[in-house]
């Protein structure tokens, strides 16, 4: 997953936040998606309800692991967050005051990109291992050089060592301003408004009814392209689902030009009147969306 760019981050200095047991209990108490890359805990696994992404990974909803927290040191984990600090030049820290309480839990870049963002609410997509935060340890492994004086308070309690961060913003925040996301990798959360073929369906913000939907369409790269090979998924009207994908605005010529297109010319042309220059999602993955209604 590429990283994504913004123009500010509107983020201060860190707050302050407790140490201890507590903290640790509450670091996944959220409503937030979260994948599991790795295989879970056996008790877990059995008593908490999941469902597959798919790569093979386990989509489960946050607050229903809460109090396992200390079962996800050492697995790879996907959560979706508003950001809620910057702390520095290389880590964040997110929160969801209906669980978390006042307590952020922090977030290291260690994919290797520059860290930039996003700006007005909108949610970021982290992929990356729960450790428990060592300072020393995660500077010598992804060779990053931080301040020791912001990361005190961090220190021993979790941490997602970050691999991959996108912008996870809502289809209608796609709608109103594309051209923000244009060539960005985007990770975005809706339901499933309308099946066109096996292929490609629309996506809408299920608390913003009537308002414009996204298209998203799945299509095999050109040979040579280094995009990844899109395999249609099986929907079902109204399902909540999560995909990522690159939007690209709707322009057929380059379309045709990057992806194998099957289209006869009716489906062509029908496109073309409705969509031409809207923004469309070009999928990589879909899941089943673990965020509740």
């Amino acid at each position: 997953m590429t990283q994504f760019t913004s123009k500010k981050t509107g983020f201060g200095t860190a707050s302050k936040m407790p140490s201890g047991q507590s903290r640790k209990q509450k670091f996944f108490r959220s409503t937030l998606a979260i994948g599991l890359i790795a295989g879970l805990m056996g008790a877990c696994a059995e008593s908490t309800p999941q469902t597959e992404t798919s790569d093979g990974s386990t989509n489960v909803q946050t607050e229903e692991v809460a109090e396992n927290t200390e079962g996800y040191i050492g697995q790879v984990v996907t959560i979706r967050s508003e950001p809620v600090e910057k702390v520095g030049d290389n880590s964040f820290t997110v929160s969801d005051e209906q669980f978390f309480g006042s307590e952020p839990i922090l977030v290291i870049n260690a994919s290797g990109e520059p860290l930039l963002l996003p700006e007005d609410g909108v949610e970021v997509q982290v992929t990356g291992e729960v450790r428990n935060f060592l300072i020393s340890e995660v500077d010598q492994e992804f060779d990053l050089t931080l301040d020791p004086n912001l990361y005190e308070e961090y220190e021993e309690q979790p941490v997602i060592i970050a691999q991959s961060i996108a912008l996870a913003p809502e289809p209608g925040e796609i709608s109103d301003n594309p051209e923000q996301y244009y060539g960005e990798t985007l990770a975005v959360t809706g339901q499933v408004e309308e099946i066109q073929s096996e292929d490609m369906f629309t996506l809408q913000e299920e608390q913003l009814l009537g308002a414009e939907s996204l298209l998203v369409i799945y299509a095999q790269p050109k040979a040579g392209s280094s995009a990844s090979q899109a395999v249609p998924p099986t929907l079902t009207d109204d399902e909540q689902v999560a995909v990522t994908g690159v939007l690209r605005p709707f322009v057929i010529s380059e379309l045709e030009r990057d992806y194998e297109l099957t289209w006869d010319a009716g489906v062509q042309e029908q496109l073309e009147a409705d969509y031409s220059e809207k923004p469309v999602l070009i999928a990589t993955q879909i899941y089943p969306s673990a965020i509740p209604e």
